[in-house]
């Protein structure tokens, strides 16, 4: 009779770790040793796309017994879009450009929304006010004029700032002694440089000595790649480097190995098939971006990306041994 009970009583504490809970409206499902994201999935009536978007998952095969997962409902669409009430409960994992993603915002929006300073620093269980689709930052009514100052609205980004003003982002951050254009924060007093151009500089700074081959520019100031030949600019693009907490180093490197397509992962992100990758120091490479479209802005774990269709150009272009030059 003992042995009855006791097996009684570890049989409804397995049925009861392994049912569905509810939390705040919604099916959350505890992973059990075993489980993966499929039969998961099957269980519930759900497609491993949509339970895998609704988590924040960027590859489905890597889940962990007693992770929590939210089981979306019959027909939702991963990027549906909530209203300004809307909350998301932040999964591990997850980032802030996948979250805004998801809800068809922006991650600009979605750091404004919530008072998040650094849009790489969101952590598991963090609850997130999901702004309306097309709702913008805070900002002052009437633009300041050249030569006078701008006080930092939370959720600003400089770019945005030098935009709004008339002038370009290296200019406003040369005016300010700001060396890397994430690190702005809420407050701060900017002085507006007068007299500015919207045009970056005519030719950034030079590898010493000069240079008579191809070469390949990097302004982290302006988020802008330029293809040299010498002197002469043959292409140039936007592109998205690293965020505050993981910059792009800077200084003069070479392309040492080059991959048509190639495996990028690391904490909170796992990128199969990366394409046109050109590494020039350590990790840290130039590469096409199929995940995001969001150029202009810093976005990377140190990488520059690049739109793939220009990455396949410059990889065509740049032959191993390519001087880099990355710069503010």
């Amino acid at each position: 009779m003992r042995r009855i009970l006791i097996l009684g009583t570890a049989l409804a504490l397995s049925l009861a770790l392994a049912a569905p809970v509810s939390a705040e409206g919604s099916t959350v499902h505890v992973v059990q040793p075993g489980e993966n994201l499929f039969r998961i999935a099957l269980h519930y009536g759900v497609t491993v796309d949509a339970l895998a978007a609704a988590n924040g998952l960027s590859d489905a095969r890597r889940i962990y017994t007693g992770q929590r997962l939210v089981i979306p409902t019959r027909g939702s669409a991963a990027s549906a879009t909530t209203s300004s009430s809307g909350v998301h409960v932040a999964q591990k994992g997850e980032n802030l450009f996948r979250i805004a993603l998801r809800y068809g915002t922006t991650y600009q929006a979605l750091a404004a929304a919530n008072g998040i300073a650094n849009p790489n620093q969101v952590y598991a269980g963090q609850r997130l006010v999901i702004p309306a689709r097309g709702t913008a930052r805070s900002a002052p009514a009437q633009p300041t004029p050249s030569g006078q100052t701008y006080t930092v609205q939370r959720g600003d980004i400089l770019s945005a700032i030098a935009r709004r003003h008339g002038v370009s982002t290296w200019e406003l951050a040369q005016a300010n002694s700001i060396r890397n254009p994430s690190t702005i924060y809420a407050g701060q007093v900017l002085r507006i440089p007068a007299g500015a151009s919207l045009a970056p500089p005519a030719s950034p700074p030079a590898p010493t000595g000069g240079h008579s081959g191809r070469w390949i520019d990097i302004d982290l100031s302006a988020q802008r790649l330029t293809a040299y030949a010498g002197d002469t600019p043959v292409r140039s693009t936007l592109v998205s480097t690293g965020l505050a907490r993981t910059p792009t180093p800077t200084g003069r490197y070479r392309v040492y190995v080059k991959y048509g397509a190639t495996l990028m992962s690391g904490p909170g992100y796992y990128l199969p098939n990366v394409p046109y990758v050109m590494y020039f120091l350590r990790g840290y490479g130039i590469h096409g971006t199929y995940w995001h479209s969001n150029f202009g802005h810093p976005m990377s774990h140190g990488c520059v990306n690049l739109p793939t269709s220009e990455a396949q150009w410059l990889y065509n272009w740049a032959a191993v041994g390519t001087l880099v030059n990355i710069h503010y």
